[in-house]
């Protein structure tokens, strides 16, 4: 087959590609019901496997130390689950008391801000009329976004309470994981084709190690992060301190951009009550990431995606795009997968180039 003909299939195949996910497309309306019913019910079972995934190293720990299987798997069950749920237990009260204050001052944060707006227009009449336009549209997008806020962390308190019994088989199906996690292995490589399974373990445990350990590693210093915010804002008395230490805990997991998303909110209250206080508050965060990423990251975390930082700069506004904040937070993971998968594909074909080409003996 000559060259011309090669890109002549290719552009059929790309022209079939694109007919193919224009149908689809235009499809949503019948497909989309189906797929929100799928990942409903699928949505349990994915917290459980990242549970799970967080905490089989553990039991194999202990496992290799000498321990049954299903004592190291309840062990750590045990001791998970009984600290996950006396965080909840001590802090979902403050947590939801925090959020109906936010709620119930909202008003008044929206006029404070509507008073700072007059007073800045009052004392820069002399500007440009195009300054004053910026410093109006700065206060708009000020008070859009604390309501936007506080409306998604309402959304996201009544969406748990709804889906509140579907959650409680999280503790379930995660144990079960645990402690079948090998049969599932079994189950897995049995539905690979024998002559594909030395690549795709190969893959699969490079995809793994390393995305197991930053996993891992981000969510231990998330909840650092977040811990810490909230214990220092508590500290200086700024308002809401669980409630603004978690958004800067749930935010740090978005690399570069996620200290300042979860630095606003802070910063924005602590101006409400003083100048002083949002410098203290700006001080706190900007010590803190500099502990991340300069001590806690580089121990906990290291280099274990062995990404460029452009790279993940780049798959972050792609994944912003595509999937706003749900897609900030999966972009780097999806694109490691990748990048694994890519490299790993290159490193057989080209082992499989050089034996094709080796001269017969």
């Amino acid at each position: 087959m000559d060259i011309k003909m090669k890109w002549f299939y290719r552009l059929a195949f790309l022209l079939l590609l694109f007919v193919v996910l224009w149908i689809f497309f235009k499809l949503e309306p019948y497909w989309k019901p189906i797929l929100q019913v799928f990942f409903t019910a699928c949505l349990p079972f994915g917290v459980a496997a990242f549970i799970a995934y967080l905490l089989n190293p553990l039991v194999q720990l202990l496992h290799k130390n000498g321990l049954e299987k299903w004592l190291s798997v309840l062990i750590i069950y045990i001791l998970f689950f009984t600290g996950v749920g006396y965080l909840l237990y001590k802090g979902v009260p403050v947590f939801v008391q925090q959020l109906r204050g936010l709620s119930a001052s909202l008003p008044d944060l929206v006029k404070q801000y509507d008073e700072w707006a007059l007073d800045i227009e009052k004392r820069t009449r002399s500007w440009p009329l195009g300054i004053h336009e910026q410093i109006d549209n700065m206060f708009a997008v000020i008070n859009v976004g604390l309501e936007s806020i506080a409306e998604r962390i309402l959304n996201i308190i009544f969406w748990i309470i709804e889906k509140f019994f579907l959650l409680l088989l999280i503790p379930f199906i995660a144990f079960y994981m645990i402690k079948d996690m090998e049969d599932i292995k079994r189950f897995f490589w049995y539905w690979v084709p024998r002559r594909k399974r030395e690549e795709t373990r190969i893959v699969v445990e490079s995809i793994t190690d390393s995305l197991g350990n930053y996993l891992r590693g981000q969510f231990i210093v998330c909840c650092l992060i977040g811990a810490a915010s909230a214990f220092f804002f508590w500290l200086i008395r700024l308002k809401f301190p669980l409630l603004l230490g978690f958004i800067v805990g749930a935010t740090n997991v978005i690399p570069y951009f996620g200290p300042f998303i979860g630095a606003i909110p802070a910063v924005l209250i602590a101006l409400t009550m003083s100048g002083k206080m949002a410098i203290f508050v700006a001080a706190i965060i900007f010590i803190l990431q500099f502990l991340e990423g300069n001590i806690l990251s580089p121990l906990i975390v290291g280099k274990s995606l062995r990404m460029h930082p452009l790279a993940i700069i780049f798959s972050i506004l792609i994944g912003g795009e595509v999937a706003g904040v749900l897609g900030l937070i999966l972009a780097v993971p999806i694109a490691a997968v990748i990048k694994t998968i890519v490299l790993e594909s290159k490193i057989f074909f080209e082992k499989k180039g050089d034996k094709e080409t080796e001269p017969a003996s």
